[in-house]
């Protein structure tokens, strides 16, 4: 991860991962990461058209921002991620 003006970027992006579990398990990886880190949330980009990825996001508290498809977990929903 590296630190971008306050907010955490992770170095890796999840994809055809079809295993729910370890999926869960990178995004709660992440969320500890950026919770050890300081930061308050983690971004992450989706294709508007991969709809499977974007429920699974949604499903874990991310918030799907609609002109970009950054998904982002932060206060409760980072927490509940990692796990804390």
């Amino acid at each position: 991860m590296r630190l971008v003006t306050g907010t955490c970027s992770p170095s890796i992006r999840p994809t055809r991962l079809r295993a729910r579990t370890r999926g869960k398990a990178i995004i709660r990886h992440l969320a500890q990461k950026a919770l050890d880190e300081g930061c308050g949330r983690f971004d992450w980009s989706v294709l508007d058209w991969n709809q499977p990825a974007i429920d699974f996001y949604e499903g874990l508290g991310a918030e799907v921002l609609p002109d970009w498809r950054i998904c982002r977990l932060s206060g409760e929903a980072l927490l509940r991620a990692a796990g804390r």
